[in-house]
This record gives structure tokens, sequence and C-alpha cells, in this order.
């Protein structure tokens, strides 16, 4: 008899993008002719940089002659990529990082969920809250916790996240192995000062533990004193692994490619206490279940690296962020507090009650989707997530029927 991982039943309803989808499609079916303005996940509306999609025309191109064509990559990502992302995203910042201590993939939240799987079952696990669901449900799927209790698991140390500390959460009160950390954050869109993500490092430091950082949104922060990358800060490489995507910046959410960073002086233990390498275990992992990314995605990604490339991603981060600025703007001018929407995409709004009452409200009333906060965590309740990824007169159109109905 085939027996099934009964972690997985220990997960919550289903996944919360998965609710929200299920909802607009009823909404939708029984308001046909209603335009539906989504503002919930976040998906990209532009297109590829222009920079981009001659590269891939031109990779395409190769793949259609024997002698230029390209089969299996090498796992770990094309050299090209991996090099242009190391002096471009790194090194031009002063953050000393190779080439060879990243990895391409095709996304942030499949590394952001897989990394897990390297360490003991039996790791104490930190989880922000409220905080991106992949982080925990992940765990729950590992057997790394108990039953839900109360919109919590057993097992997990939650890190409350509120407005009364700003959206960033106090280091643990007791020792704990494995810190999951995002910052430009999702939801909540708080930003994290180079003095702040110093006390996580020497937190992780003096516990051995390891930090899991998501800055899959760092291209939104536009304050040159804010750090874009964990790298920046001081014994880093030691205690922290990096999660990076084109999606958000380039618009790669429909194209895939990503990166994470896993640096040769990272280190875990056995057992027994002796070192062991995250980056030769991560590149186990990663050459075992993983094929690559195709060629010319690789070398659209590439392009993001050029001059060309980096105004392109920097009119298009502009133009998200005019959106979100336009959103806050807008819903604290009906008496909302607002978190975010200057050096993120999101806006984190109170919503002044239930988050799920405001998302039905919004929806049935106006037929804009939101992000209910409650999704996200226990801390999450009483908040919405707007994002501004949509065009700038659907943002507006979306700002004017709220006015109308709150």
């Amino acid at each position: 008899m085939i027996k099934i991982n009964e972690n997985y039943n220990k997960l919550q309803a289903s996944y919360l993008f998965s609710d929200i989808a299920k909802r607009v499609t009823a909404h939708t079916e029984a308001n046909p002719d209603q335009s539906i303005i989504r503002l919930g996940i976040g998906d990209v509306t532009r297109a590829l940089p222009d920079a981009c999609i001659k590269a891939l025309h031109a990779a395409v191109d190769e793949m259609a002659n024997d002698g230029s064509f390209h089969g299996y990559g090498p796992e770990q990502g094309y050299d090209f990529l991996r090099e242009a992302i190391a002096k471009g995203d790194f090194q031009s910042r002063g953050a000393d990082i190779e080439a060879d201590e990243i990895f391409v993939s095709d996304g942030a939240k499949c590394d952001s969920g897989n990394f897990q799987e390297i360490f003991a079952t039996d790791a104490t696990v930190a989880i922000p809250d409220p905080v991106y669901p992949v982080y925990v449900d992940t765990n729950v799927m590992a057997g790394r916790t108990g039953e839900a209790k109360d919109g919590r698991y057993e097992g997990l140390v939650y890190l409350d996240a509120t407005k009364e500390n700003g959206f960033i959460p106090d280091l643990p009160k007791t020792p704990v192995d494995l810190i999951y950390l995002c910052f430009p954050n999702n939801p909540t869109g708080a930003t994290a000062t180079k003095a702040q993500l110093k006390a996580w490092i020497d937190y992780a430091r003096d516990n051995k533990a390891l930090i899991l950082f998501d800055a899959a949104y760092e291209a939104f922060v536009q304050d040159d004193s804010l750090p874009r990358s964990i790298y920046e800060i001081e014994g880093s490489k030691e205690v922290a692994i990096e999660f990076r995507s084109f999606s958000k910046t380039a618009g790669f959410t429909g194209t895939r490619c990503a990166y994470t960073v896993v640096p040769k002086t990272c280190m875990a233990y056995t057992e027994s206490g002796e070192k062991a390498s995250v980056h030769a275990l991560w590149n186990r992992r990663h050459t075992t279940k993983f094929n690559s990314v195709s060629y010319p995605v690789q070398r659209a990604a590439e392009a993001v690296f050029s001059p060309e490339g980096q105004a392109q991603v920097q009119e298009l981060v502009s133009y998200y962020l005019k959106n979100a600025k336009y959103i806050r703007e807008q819903m604290e001018s009906l008496g909302y507090d607002c978190m975010g929407g200057e050096n993120s995409p999101y806006i984190w709004i109170d919503a002044k009650g239930d988050s799920w009452e405001l998302f039905d409200k919004l929806l049935n009333n106006t037929g804009v989707v939101c992000t209910p906060g409650a999704g996200f965590g226990k801390c999450g309740e009483g908040y919405i997530r707007i994002s501004a990824f949509n065009s700038f007169e659907n943002v507006q159109e979306a700002m004017s029927r709220i006015k109308d109905a709150l």
C-alpha cells in the first residue's frame, strides 16, 4: 500500500493565491460585465525590456543552426550569466561575491522553498509573521512542525512584525537554527537598515544559525542608505544565503529566471558538530534535481546587465514605483494607514477590520482584487496588500472605484 506524506495534511486550507483565484473566478462568473482590475498577486504587466528581447531572439536563432545549437547547459548556469550577475549585482556595490557562488534557477520561489531540504528535519525554524506563505508551507511539508493551532504551526518560532516595531521583527528570544528574512518585505513593503541586518548577522554567528534572505524586490530600493543585498553587511558571507529574481525587476514572471547566492564560506554542521559546506550541499541538490534554465532565457537575463538593459530595467522599476506612490497617496487620503510603496512595489494597508471582509468588499463593489493580510499569517489579519504591478491607467481606475466605494 502506497502511503502519502502525512505532513501535507497539516497544511491549512489551500495556497493563499489559489483561494483568491477561486473567489475572483466565482465573482467573474456572477458578474460577467464587470471588468476586473488585478492588484493582488505580484505579477508584472509590462513587456520585457527591449535589450532582453533582442538577446532572446538572437539566442533562439542560434538554436536554429547545428553549429551554434545548445543542448544541456551547466546546472549551475552558464558562466556568461553568472559572471554578469557577480559583477553587476554585487561586486559593483562592494559585495565580494564570485561567479561560482551563484546558482541560476527558474525562480526565487522554487529556491526559497527548496533550500530547506538540505537541513535536518529537527532544525528549529524562525519565520516572520506576516510572511510569504512558501517559507511556512515548505517546512510544514518537510515535517518540521506539529499541527496548526489558532493560525500557527507548533514547532515554528514566529517573529511578530507589527505596526509597533515598524514591521521589522525582533531577534528571537531563544536560539534557532534557520531564519527566513525578506527585505524589501513581502507583504508589508518594510525595508531594513544596514544596522538592523547587522544585528541579525551577529545573532546568526553567535548561534551558528543560517539566514535565508529573500531579496527578490531589491531593485525597488531607491534610498541609497538602505542595503540591496545582505552581503553589503560585514560577516554575512558566513551565515547568509540570498535569493534573487529577474521576475519583478525585468518582467521575467513568464520567462522564468532567478538565482541563489551560496557563499563558499557559509557552513552548517553535522550531528557530531563538524563543519559542512552549504555551497557543496546545495550544489549536490541543484545538480541532482535541476537541469538548468534554457540557453535563450539565460542570454536574455544577461542582457539585463548591459547599459541598455540597466536603463530599461530602471524605467520599469520607476513605472511600478509611480503606481505604488499613487496607490499609497490615494489610500492615505481616504484615512487608511499605509506601509511600503516607497522602496517596494507593495502597499500594506490597515483594513480597519477583518482583512477578508475588506477583500470581498473591494472585489464585490469595485471589481478590484487585492490580497487579504490574513493569508500571510496571524499578524497579517487586519491588513490588505495592494500590488503596484499593473498599468498606471488601471491603477487610476482602481483608485477611483475604491474612492467611490469607501
